[in-house]
Protein backbone atom coordinates (compact mmCIF):
# COMPACT_ATOMS: atom_id res chain seq x y z
CA UNK A 1 0.00 0.00 0.00
CA UNK A 2 2.87 2.37 0.78
CA UNK A 3 4.26 1.66 -2.70
CA UNK A 4 1.00 2.84 -4.22
CA UNK A 5 1.30 6.13 -2.34
CA UNK A 6 4.81 6.60 -3.71
CA UNK A 7 3.56 5.78 -7.21
CA UNK A 8 0.92 8.46 -6.78
CA UNK A 9 3.59 10.91 -5.68
CA UNK A 10 5.69 10.13 -8.75
CA UNK A 11 2.73 11.16 -10.89
CA UNK A 12 2.06 14.36 -8.96
CA UNK A 13 5.64 15.60 -8.93
CA UNK A 14 6.30 15.66 -12.67
CA UNK A 15 8.55 18.65 -13.09
CA UNK A 16 7.10 21.77 -14.76
CA UNK A 17 6.17 20.17 -18.04
CA UNK A 18 3.82 21.43 -20.74
CA UNK A 19 0.18 20.44 -20.26
CA UNK A 20 0.33 18.03 -23.20
CA UNK A 21 3.41 16.37 -21.75
CA UNK A 22 1.73 16.11 -18.37
CA UNK A 23 -1.20 14.29 -19.90
CA UNK A 24 1.11 11.88 -21.67
CA UNK A 25 3.19 11.32 -18.50
CA UNK A 26 0.19 10.63 -16.29
CA UNK A 27 -1.27 8.24 -18.85
CA UNK A 28 2.01 6.44 -19.49
CA UNK A 29 2.59 5.79 -15.81
CA UNK A 30 -0.70 3.90 -15.63
CA UNK A 31 -1.47 5.16 -12.15
CA UNK A 32 -5.06 3.94 -12.05
CA UNK A 33 -4.23 0.47 -13.37
CA UNK A 34 -1.34 -0.02 -10.99
CA UNK A 35 -3.37 1.09 -7.98
CA UNK A 36 -6.20 -1.20 -9.05
CA UNK A 37 -3.84 -4.12 -9.36
CA UNK A 38 -2.18 -3.34 -6.05
CA UNK A 39 -5.43 -3.37 -4.08
CA UNK A 40 -7.16 -5.94 -6.30
CA UNK A 41 -4.71 -8.65 -5.37
CA UNK A 42 -5.68 -8.33 -1.73
CA UNK A 43 -9.41 -7.73 -2.16
CA UNK A 44 -11.37 -10.93 -1.49
CA UNK A 45 -14.65 -9.97 -3.18
CA UNK A 46 -14.39 -9.66 -6.97
CA UNK A 47 -17.46 -7.42 -7.10
CA UNK A 48 -15.98 -4.99 -4.57
CA UNK A 49 -12.66 -5.18 -6.40
CA UNK A 50 -14.33 -4.15 -9.67
CA UNK A 51 -16.22 -1.34 -7.96
CA UNK A 52 -13.08 0.00 -6.29
CA UNK A 53 -11.09 -0.26 -9.54
CA UNK A 54 -13.70 1.97 -11.18
CA UNK A 55 -13.35 4.49 -8.35
CA UNK A 56 -9.58 4.57 -8.66
CA UNK A 57 -9.73 5.04 -12.42
CA UNK A 58 -12.05 7.99 -11.81
CA UNK A 59 -9.53 9.36 -9.31
CA UNK A 60 -6.83 8.93 -11.94
CA UNK A 61 -8.73 11.11 -14.38
CA UNK A 62 -9.39 13.75 -11.73
CA UNK A 63 -5.75 13.83 -10.66
CA UNK A 64 -4.65 14.13 -14.28
CA UNK A 65 -7.02 17.04 -14.87
CA UNK A 66 -5.83 18.75 -11.68
CA UNK A 67 -2.16 18.43 -12.60
CA UNK A 68 -2.83 19.95 -16.00
CA UNK A 69 -4.80 22.76 -14.36
CA UNK A 70 -1.99 23.47 -11.90
CA UNK A 71 0.52 23.78 -14.72
CA UNK A 72 -1.58 25.75 -17.18
CA UNK A 73 -3.54 28.12 -14.94
CA UNK A 74 -2.68 31.83 -14.77
CA UNK A 75 -2.61 34.23 -11.84
CA UNK A 76 -6.31 34.83 -11.42
CA UNK A 77 -8.52 32.03 -12.67
CA UNK A 78 -12.12 32.73 -11.77
CA UNK A 79 -13.43 29.21 -12.41
CA UNK A 80 -12.62 27.78 -9.00
CA UNK A 81 -9.55 25.74 -10.10
CA UNK A 82 -6.93 25.63 -7.39
CA UNK A 83 -4.21 28.24 -7.79
CA UNK A 84 -1.34 26.60 -5.92
CA UNK A 85 1.14 29.35 -6.71
CA UNK A 86 -1.03 31.69 -4.60
CA UNK A 87 -1.95 28.83 -2.27
CA UNK A 88 -5.69 29.02 -2.43
CA UNK A 89 -4.98 25.42 -1.55
CA UNK A 90 -7.02 25.08 1.51
CA UNK A 91 -10.15 26.97 1.17
CA UNK A 92 -9.75 23.61 1.39
CA UNK A 93 -11.46 20.40 2.25
CA UNK A 94 -14.90 21.93 2.52
CA UNK A 95 -17.34 20.74 -0.17
CA UNK A 96 -17.52 22.92 -3.28
CA UNK A 97 -20.31 23.41 -5.76
CA UNK A 98 -20.19 21.48 -9.01
CA UNK A 99 -19.62 24.68 -10.94
CA UNK A 100 -16.76 25.84 -8.79
CA UNK A 101 -14.37 22.92 -8.87
CA UNK A 102 -12.46 21.84 -5.78
CA UNK A 103 -9.01 22.03 -4.31
CA UNK A 104 -6.31 19.51 -4.94
CA UNK A 105 -6.52 18.11 -1.42
CA UNK A 106 -10.27 17.70 -1.84
CA UNK A 107 -9.70 15.58 -4.93
CA UNK A 108 -7.15 13.43 -3.12
CA UNK A 109 -9.14 13.23 0.11
CA UNK A 110 -11.08 10.01 -0.65
CA UNK A 111 -7.94 8.19 -1.77
CA UNK A 112 -5.87 9.43 1.16
CA UNK A 113 -8.63 8.48 3.59
CA UNK A 114 -8.71 4.95 2.14
CA UNK A 115 -4.92 4.53 2.26
CA UNK A 116 -4.67 5.94 5.78
CA UNK A 117 -7.93 4.38 6.92
CA UNK A 118 -8.47 2.74 10.22
CA UNK A 119 -8.63 3.99 13.75
CA UNK A 120 -5.74 6.43 14.42
CA UNK A 121 -6.00 5.59 18.12
CA UNK A 122 -5.34 1.88 17.49
CA UNK A 123 -1.85 0.34 17.78
CA UNK A 124 0.24 1.13 14.71
CA UNK A 125 2.77 -0.69 12.58
CA UNK A 126 5.99 0.80 13.93
CA UNK A 127 8.07 -0.07 10.87
CA UNK A 128 5.56 1.49 8.45
CA UNK A 129 5.16 4.60 10.61
CA UNK A 130 8.92 5.09 10.85
CA UNK A 131 9.48 4.45 7.14
CA UNK A 132 6.79 6.79 5.84
CA UNK A 133 7.55 9.67 8.17
CA UNK A 134 11.26 9.19 7.39
CA UNK A 135 10.57 9.54 3.66
CA UNK A 136 8.53 12.66 4.40
CA UNK A 137 11.44 14.23 6.27
CA UNK A 138 13.99 13.35 3.58
CA UNK A 139 11.78 14.97 0.95
CA UNK A 140 11.81 18.29 2.82
CA UNK A 141 15.48 18.47 3.78
CA UNK A 142 17.05 20.87 4.66
CA UNK A 143 14.02 23.03 5.44
CA UNK A 144 12.56 23.18 8.92
CA UNK A 145 15.48 21.49 10.67
CA UNK A 146 17.71 24.23 12.05
CA UNK A 147 17.68 27.86 13.08
CA UNK A 148 19.31 30.35 10.73
CA UNK A 149 22.16 32.35 12.36
CA UNK A 150 20.44 35.75 12.15
CA UNK A 151 17.36 34.42 13.88
CA UNK A 152 19.41 32.67 16.55
CA UNK A 153 21.11 35.98 17.32
CA UNK A 154 17.75 37.79 17.42
CA UNK A 155 16.23 35.27 19.84
CA UNK A 156 19.29 35.47 22.07
CA UNK A 157 19.16 39.27 22.09
CA UNK A 158 15.44 39.91 22.42
CA UNK A 159 13.81 36.57 23.19
CA UNK A 160 10.37 35.58 21.95
CA UNK A 161 7.72 38.17 20.96
CA UNK A 162 5.88 39.56 24.04
CA UNK A 163 2.61 37.95 22.93
CA UNK A 164 2.66 34.51 21.34
CA UNK A 165 1.99 34.29 17.62
CA UNK A 166 -1.06 32.25 16.59
CA UNK A 167 -1.33 29.82 13.68
CA UNK A 168 -4.53 28.14 12.48
CA UNK A 169 -3.62 25.21 10.25
CA UNK A 170 -3.71 21.47 9.81
CA UNK A 171 -0.76 19.11 9.70
CA UNK A 172 -1.33 17.57 6.27
CA UNK A 173 -1.49 20.90 4.44
CA UNK A 174 1.75 21.52 2.46
CA UNK A 175 1.32 25.30 2.68
CA UNK A 176 0.83 25.18 6.44
CA UNK A 177 4.01 23.09 6.47
CA UNK A 178 5.82 25.91 4.67
CA UNK A 179 4.92 28.30 7.50
CA UNK A 180 5.94 25.81 10.20
CA UNK A 181 9.30 25.36 8.47
CA UNK A 182 9.82 29.12 8.61
CA UNK A 183 8.88 29.19 12.29
CA UNK A 184 11.53 26.54 12.97
CA UNK A 185 14.17 28.51 11.07
CA UNK A 186 13.26 31.65 13.01
CA UNK A 187 13.20 29.82 16.36
CA UNK A 188 9.74 31.20 17.14
CA UNK A 189 7.27 29.78 19.63
CA UNK A 190 3.68 29.83 18.40
CA UNK A 191 0.23 28.84 19.56
CA UNK A 192 -1.16 26.27 17.13
CA UNK A 193 -4.90 25.83 16.67
CA UNK A 194 -5.42 22.70 14.56
CA UNK A 195 -8.21 22.91 11.97
CA UNK A 196 -8.79 19.38 10.66
CA UNK A 197 -11.65 18.59 8.32
CA UNK A 198 -14.73 18.30 10.54
CA UNK A 199 -13.31 20.83 13.01
CA UNK A 200 -15.65 21.57 15.90
CA UNK A 201 -14.16 24.89 17.00
CA UNK A 202 -11.21 26.43 15.21
CA UNK A 203 -12.51 26.60 11.65
CA UNK A 204 -15.50 28.60 12.78
CA UNK A 205 -13.15 31.11 14.43
CA UNK A 206 -11.17 31.47 11.19
CA UNK A 207 -14.33 32.07 9.16
CA UNK A 208 -15.60 34.63 11.67
CA UNK A 209 -12.26 36.43 12.00
CA UNK A 210 -10.78 36.28 8.52
CA UNK A 211 -13.91 35.89 6.44
CA UNK A 212 -13.03 32.65 4.66
CA UNK A 213 -12.28 29.00 5.28
CA UNK A 214 -8.67 28.95 4.09
CA UNK A 215 -5.44 27.77 5.70
CA UNK A 216 -2.95 28.65 6.99
CA UNK A 217 -4.36 31.62 8.84
CA UNK A 218 -1.92 33.64 10.95
CA UNK A 219 -2.42 36.20 13.70
CA UNK A 220 0.22 38.39 15.33
CA UNK A 221 -1.31 40.00 18.44
CA UNK A 222 1.82 42.14 18.81
CA UNK A 223 1.14 44.09 15.61
CA UNK A 224 -2.51 43.30 14.89
CA UNK A 225 -1.57 41.68 11.57
CA UNK A 226 -3.64 38.80 10.20
CA UNK A 227 -2.68 36.93 7.03
CA UNK A 228 -3.86 33.99 4.93
CA UNK A 229 -1.32 33.35 2.15
CA UNK A 230 1.57 31.13 3.27
CA UNK A 231 4.18 33.01 1.21
CA UNK A 232 2.97 36.32 2.68
CA UNK A 233 3.14 34.85 6.19
CA UNK A 234 6.70 33.62 5.67
CA UNK A 235 7.85 36.98 4.32
CA UNK A 236 6.14 38.79 7.19
CA UNK A 237 7.79 36.55 9.79
CA UNK A 238 11.25 37.13 8.33
CA UNK A 239 10.72 40.88 8.00
CA UNK A 240 9.35 41.23 11.52
CA UNK A 241 11.35 38.63 13.46
CA UNK A 242 14.17 37.51 11.18
CA UNK A 243 16.68 40.31 11.81
CA UNK A 244 16.99 40.96 8.09
CA UNK A 245 17.55 37.33 7.18
CA UNK A 246 15.93 35.32 4.41
CA UNK A 247 14.41 31.83 4.38
CA UNK A 248 16.73 28.99 3.48
CA UNK A 249 16.95 29.02 -0.34
CA UNK A 250 14.19 26.92 -1.85
CA UNK A 251 11.85 26.91 1.15
CA UNK A 252 9.15 28.83 -0.71
CA UNK A 253 9.79 27.51 -4.20
CA UNK A 254 10.07 23.82 -3.32
CA UNK A 255 6.55 23.49 -1.90
CA UNK A 256 5.06 22.83 -5.33
CA UNK A 257 7.54 20.02 -5.96
CA UNK A 258 8.16 18.20 -2.68
CA UNK A 259 5.73 19.90 -0.31
CA UNK A 260 3.10 17.27 -1.15
CA UNK A 261 5.34 14.31 -0.31
CA UNK A 262 4.62 14.23 3.46
CA UNK A 263 0.89 14.54 2.76
CA UNK A 264 0.98 11.64 0.32
CA UNK A 265 3.32 9.19 2.02
CA UNK A 266 1.60 9.80 5.34
CA UNK A 267 -1.71 9.07 3.58
CA UNK A 268 -3.36 12.25 4.78
CA UNK A 269 -2.69 11.82 8.49
CA UNK A 270 -3.33 15.05 10.34
CA UNK A 271 -6.18 16.01 8.00
CA UNK A 272 -9.41 14.56 9.45
CA UNK A 273 -10.95 15.10 12.89
CA UNK A 274 -10.99 11.91 14.98
CA UNK A 275 -14.61 10.90 15.48
CA UNK A 276 -14.19 10.52 19.25
CA UNK A 277 -12.30 13.77 19.79
CA UNK A 278 -13.55 15.77 22.75
CA UNK A 279 -15.95 18.56 21.86
CA UNK A 280 -14.36 20.77 24.53
CA UNK A 281 -10.70 21.87 24.61
CA UNK A 282 -8.55 21.23 27.69
CA UNK A 283 -8.49 23.99 30.29
CA UNK A 284 -4.81 24.70 29.53
CA UNK A 285 -2.92 24.43 26.27
CA UNK A 286 -0.56 21.49 25.92
CA UNK A 287 3.08 22.21 25.09
CA UNK A 288 5.11 20.40 22.47
CA UNK A 289 8.85 20.68 21.93
CA UNK A 290 9.36 19.91 18.28
CA UNK A 291 10.88 21.09 15.04
CA UNK A 292 9.11 20.84 11.73
CA UNK A 293 11.16 18.27 9.88
CA UNK A 294 11.70 15.86 12.75
CA UNK A 295 10.18 12.57 11.65
CA UNK A 296 8.87 11.55 15.08
CA UNK A 297 7.57 14.98 16.07
CA UNK A 298 5.47 14.86 12.89
CA UNK A 299 3.58 11.83 14.22
CA UNK A 300 2.67 13.67 17.41
CA UNK A 301 1.55 16.80 15.55
CA UNK A 302 -0.70 14.61 13.39
CA UNK A 303 -2.38 13.24 16.50
CA UNK A 304 -2.80 16.70 18.02
CA UNK A 305 -4.43 17.85 14.80
CA UNK A 306 -6.77 14.86 14.56
CA UNK A 307 -7.90 15.56 18.13
CA UNK A 308 -8.14 19.32 17.46
CA UNK A 309 -6.05 20.00 20.55
CA UNK A 310 -4.61 23.53 20.71
CA UNK A 311 -1.00 23.56 21.84
CA UNK A 312 2.05 25.74 22.31
CA UNK A 313 4.62 24.73 19.72
CA UNK A 314 8.10 25.32 21.09
CA UNK A 315 10.41 24.96 18.11
CA UNK A 316 13.68 23.37 19.15
CA UNK A 317 15.59 22.90 15.92
CA UNK A 318 19.36 22.71 15.72
CA UNK A 319 20.77 25.90 17.18
CA UNK A 320 17.54 26.81 18.97
CA UNK A 321 17.46 28.91 22.11
CA UNK A 322 14.85 26.45 23.45
CA UNK A 323 17.31 23.57 23.64
CA UNK A 324 18.87 24.47 27.00
CA UNK A 325 15.40 24.63 28.58
CA UNK A 326 14.49 21.31 26.95
CA UNK A 327 17.70 19.74 28.22
CA UNK A 328 16.95 20.88 31.75
CA UNK A 329 13.34 19.70 31.53
CA UNK A 330 13.79 16.36 29.77
CA UNK A 331 17.42 15.46 30.36
CA UNK A 332 18.11 15.55 26.61
CA UNK A 333 17.42 17.72 23.58
CA UNK A 334 15.54 15.02 21.70
CA UNK A 335 12.11 15.81 20.33
CA UNK A 336 9.22 15.32 20.52
CA UNK A 337 8.64 16.12 24.15
CA UNK A 338 5.11 16.76 25.46
CA UNK A 339 4.07 18.70 28.54
CA UNK A 340 0.42 18.51 29.64
CA UNK A 341 -0.31 20.98 32.46
CA UNK A 342 -3.85 19.61 32.74
CA UNK A 343 -2.67 16.26 34.08
CA UNK A 344 0.89 17.04 35.16
CA UNK A 345 2.23 14.54 32.62
CA UNK A 346 5.49 15.14 30.74
CA UNK A 347 6.88 12.56 28.36
CA UNK A 348 9.21 11.86 25.43
CA UNK A 349 8.83 9.15 22.74
CA UNK A 350 6.29 9.69 19.98
CA UNK A 351 4.66 6.28 20.41
CA UNK A 352 3.95 6.88 24.10
CA UNK A 353 2.76 10.45 23.48
CA UNK A 354 0.30 9.37 20.76
CA UNK A 355 -1.13 6.62 22.93
CA UNK A 356 -1.49 9.08 25.83
CA UNK A 357 -3.21 11.72 23.69
CA UNK A 358 -5.84 9.39 22.27
CA UNK A 359 -6.48 7.76 25.63
CA UNK A 360 -6.80 11.10 27.43
CA UNK A 361 -8.51 13.26 24.80
CA UNK A 362 -9.98 10.76 22.38
CA UNK A 363 -12.67 9.18 24.53
CA UNK A 364 -15.25 10.03 27.21
CA UNK A 365 -12.42 10.20 29.74
CA UNK A 366 -11.35 13.49 28.11
CA UNK A 367 -14.16 15.22 29.99
CA UNK A 368 -12.07 14.88 33.12
CA UNK A 369 -9.49 17.37 31.81
CA UNK A 370 -11.71 19.65 29.73
CA UNK A 371 -12.53 23.22 30.55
Amino acid sequence: MACSVLQLHSVLCIQLQKPSTLRESVASRGFGLRCSAEFGRNWPDSGKRSKYRTGLQLTKRRVARSIVALRSSDEGSENGVLQVAKDKEVSDLAPKSSSGGSSFLTILCPLLKFLGGGDPSAPRNTFLETATTGVASMARLPWGSQVIPEAAAARTASGQPPKRLQLYEFEACPFCRRVREALTELDLTVEVFPCPKGSLRHREFVRATGGKDQFPFFLDPNTGVSLYESSDIVQYLFNEYGAGGQPTPGLLESTLVTGWVPTLVRAGRGMQLFHRASAQPPAKMLELYSYENNQFARLVREALCELELPYILRNAGKGSSERPALLQLAGSTQVPYLVDPNTGISMPESKDIIAYLFKTYGSDSSELVSA
